[in-house]
């Protein structure tokens, strides 16, 4: 799996997928507290919807800008995701409505299921050894797994020393982060497709 990191591009966009998907789960943490910090008992109800919000957004957003891959500027479309993801969670330790949680996590998800695909139509395109590329997906599915594991311990260690909204802001450095290290990425341009 390591050969794949050889690749001076992969290796900045697989540290800009690690450092954005634990500011994600440091979010989701934050998230829960924001709930309950608004809507007390109420906070289940409200994070489910949250939730649910999150996955309406994916299912509508992906599949359009998925479309679109190959006809987007992709570095800067995944920098500007990025930077707009950033902005979005450091609005989440203003929220005073509950409300205005939905509206910002559709906002929110919907630029990260706009990122998704472009991004993983990037990949195969820097790597173009079909082993490295098989090695990049692994490592990309480790990453994954390993976020839902460690993040929520990290967002744990850290709220003993901080509160919640600071986790917004760790976020949005994260997202800052992330499309910085996109930005240093050699990214060819989208091969042209023939529509019929």
């Amino acid at each position: 799996m390591i050969s794949a990191l050889l690749n001076r591009s992969y290796r900045h966009l697989f540290a800009a997928q690690v450092i954005s998907l634990m500011g994600t789960g440091f979010a989701t943490v934050a998230l829960g507290l924001l709930a309950y910090d608004l809507a007390g008992a109420d906070a289940g109800a409200v994070l489910g919807t949250a939730l649910a919000i999150k996955m309406v957004a994916y299912v509508c957003v992906a599949p359009i800008v998925g479309a679109f891959a190959n006809r987007l500027p992709r570095r800067a479309f995944l920098v500007t995701m990025d930077a707009v993801r950033a902005a979005i969670v450091m609005l989440l330790p203003f929220v005073d409505q509950v409300w205005q949680i939905y509206l910002l996590i559709f906002l929110l998800q919907a630029a990260s299921a706009s990122f998704i695909p472009i991004y993983q139509a990037v990949i195969p395109d820097v790597l173009l050894d079909e082993k490295n590329y098989t090695r990049a997906l692994s490592l990309s599915r480790l990453a994954y797994d390993l976020e839902s594991l460690l993040s929520p311990l990290l967002a744990a260690a850290l709220l003993t020393v901080m509160g919640f909204h600071w986790l917004f802001a760790g976020t949005a450095i994260g997202f800052i982060l992330s499309a910085l290290l996109i930005g240093s990425a050699m990214i060819p341009a989208a091969a042209r497709l023939e529509r019929r």
